[in-house]
Formats: C-alpha cells, sequence, structure tokens
C-alpha cells in the first residue's frame, strides 16, 4: 500500500520504520529540509532516534502535497500543538484516503477537543475513515525491533482491521477496539500520572507512593472517560493500564523524566529544556483539568499537578494536600451503588 507519515519525531519515524519493514510503499513527511535531507542520505534520524538505522526505502518530504499524493492511509504523527495547523493543511488533500488515523496522545487545548474530533471538525474526513493508533509504544523500541503491542481504535471495523493489517509484523502486534473516546483518553490522560510518578520520584519517595499514583492516577483516567462515553474496560486494557505503566516506569518517557527533574527542584521550564523533546503531558494537565471541570468530577491528582506546574506549589505541599485528603472508598462509584445499601443494612 501507499502510506504516508505526517511527523518525523520518534514516533512517526518508528512507526513510518514498521510499515516500511512490512513492505509498505512509506513516506514520511518532515518539516525541516535538512532532516529530509538525513533521512534520504544517510537513513538516520538522529535528534529523535540516535541509535537507529531507518529502512534506506523510506522516503522523506518536505512537500506535504507530494507526501500524501495517492497515499491510501495517511497518519498524523505530530505534536498536539501542531496538529490543528497540520489538520487544517493536510484535510482537503486526505478526503479521498481509505484511512486517517493518528497516534497523538494529547489534547487541542484551545478547545479542549481530542485529536479525532478535530480531525472530523474539518468535514474532511467521515468517522467510517477514522483510526486512532495508541498503546504501550516506546518509540526507541519499536525501531529497534522489540516486541510490543498496540491498539487500533475505530469507528468502523473495517477501518481498524485495514490499518492493523498494514502495521501488524512478528514484533509489532495489532489489537482492534471500537472505542475511540477511551482509546484517545487513556493515551493522552497517562501522561498527567507519568509526571506525578516521577515527581515522586524526584522527592525521593519509594516505590509505595509510585504505586499508589498509578492506581489513583487511574482511577481519576476511567472517571473522566465515563462520564464522556467511554467503556471502562478499555482504561483496563493496553491504551489504559498497558500505557499507564510503561510510561511511569520507563527510561525512554518524556514524561517521567520531566516530572523527576521538577520534584528535584528543576523549574518547569529547566525541566522541559533538559528534556529536550516534546513533552505533553504538561499541556494534557490543563485539558484534564478544564474537562474535570466541565463534567463536574473529582481530579485530584490533576489539580495537584496544575498548581505545581503553573501555580508556583512545591511538590511536597502538593503531596501533603493529597495525602491529608478527606477519607473515601477506592472506587466511589461502584461503592455507591453496591457497597453502601449493603453496609447500611
Amino acid at each position: 500500500m501507499n502510506i504516508t507519515v505526517l511527523g518525523a519525531g520518534s514516533w512517526g519515524t518508528a512507526l513510518a520504520s514498521v510499515l516500511c519493514h512490512n513492505g509498505h510503499r512509506t513516506t514520511l513527511w518532515v518539516r525541516r529540509p535538512e532532516q529530509c535531507r538525513e533521512i534520504n542520505e544517510r537513513h538516520t534520524n538522529v535528534k529523535y532516534l540516535p541509535d537507529a538505522r531507518l529502512p534506506e526505502a523510506l522516503v522523506a518530504s518536505t512537500d506535504l502535497h507530494e507526501a500524501v499524493r495517492d497515499a491510501q492511509i495517511v497518519i498524523f504523527s505530530v505534536p498536539s500543538q501542531a496538529m490543528p495547523e497540520v489538520v487544517r493543511d493536510a484535510s482537503p488533500l486526505v478526503q479521498s484516503c481509505d484511512v486517517v488515523a493518528h497516534a497523538v496522545k494529547g489534547f487541542d487545548v484551545t478547545t479542549g477537543q481530542r485529536m479525532s474530533q478535530l480531525i472530523l471538525s474539518t468535514k474532511q474526513v467521515g468517522k467510517a475513515q477514522l483510526a486512532v493508533i495508541t498503546g504501550p509504544s516506546h518509540a526507541e523500541e519499536v525501531v529497534a525491533g522489540l516486541p510490543t503491542t498496540v491498539v487500533v481504535a475505530a469507528y468502523e471495523r473495517a477501518t481498524a482491521e485495514l490499518l492493523q493489517d498494514a502495521l501488524m509484523n512478528p514484533y509489532f502486534r495489532v489489537y482492534t477496539n471500537p472505542d475511540v473516546v477511551g482509546a484517545e483518553l487513556a493515551g493522552s490522560l497517562k501522561n498527567i500520572i507519568a509526571l506525578g510518578v516521577g515527581m515522586a520520584d524526584g522527592l525521593g519517595f519509594g516505590d509505595n507512593a509510585k504505586a499508589a499514583l498509578m492506581t489513583r492516577g487511574l482511577a481519576e483516567m476511567a472517571r473522566l472517560g465515563m462520564k464522556m462515553g467511554a467503556s471502562p474496560l478499555t482504561f483496563a486494557g493496553l491504551s489504559g493500564v498497558g500505557d499507564l505503566i510503561v510510561t511511569c516506569t520507563s527510561q525512554h518517557s518524556r514524561n517521567f523524566r520531566a516530572g523527576r527533574l521538577i520534584g528535584s527542584g528543576f523549574s518547569l521550564e529547566e525541566a522541559l529544556g533538559a528534556v529536550g523533546m516534546v513533552v505533553e503531558g504538561v499541556r494534557t494537565v490543563r485539558a484534564a483539568v478544564a474537562l474535570a471541570e466541565r463534567f463536574h468530577i473529582e481530579m485530584p491528582i490533576a489539580n495537584a499537578l496544575y498548581d505545581v506546574l503553573f501555580t508556583g506549589k512545591k511538590p511536597s505541599v502538593a503531596v501533603e494536600e493529597l495525602m491529608g485528603r478527606e477519607r473515601g472508598h477506592e472506587v466511589e462509584e461502584v461503592a455507591r451503588e453496591l457497597l453502601a445499601p449493603k453496609w447500611d443494612t
């Protein structure tokens, strides 16, 4: 097939590498001419994947029209902050594609839209074409051919399975899921929790604290997801708990590394500068807090992180306040419906 990946960061490059290894005619759209030349001539992308050797058949292009022309599948893989511009420019070109997918874990902070909503808002792409790629998948391991499993979520089964077939190979296993909303929310919100776990590590806290943040963070993710129409089962799967684990524990996780630096005493700006690449969780904190207010749900970890990142609260103070919250049930919604009547009798 003819397949185009828009965005030559680490994840876009890794996906293009997988597709190229699978025998597809793969084009990688890049913004910078020098990066384009590097990929085409040296078959490397040193800034984002310094140890990777890319397939010689992979073609990079800075011309969006040329890159998308004749593509049967187009995959957006740019930072969430760049998505509005890239979607605006690319959408008129992709309306005849069989599948238009995105692999972006974040929100449009200006509108609060999920990435699929942003793509659909152009009116150039329909739900039947749309798919989401998510799951526990660090690009550094994917491009090295290490075993990885991801999820493709789509409104139409045929769309999910077409993309599944295009991506799947012996080291890259792909499952399908009809829950687009849940897959997008899980993939985006776990970055917030990884920031928090990183901060806990930077503060010198142990495994108990990090396990608590991951578990209670998953509860917050699922609480918002269910309110927005997602299935709770999605949060128990690869795009939820699977991605949460890898992002909160891996040396490759930008969100964990940024959080650890902040917990160690760095400012937000210093931490982002030290990481050197986009840390999606920072922008996602703003979006999550706004969504929690809109849907009238509690997200205490997200709120605490917001205060640390944007109001100057010390991480240690935020942890004290989280630990001092009013006592409660572990599974609030279930407890209200099931446990309270039993205990009352």
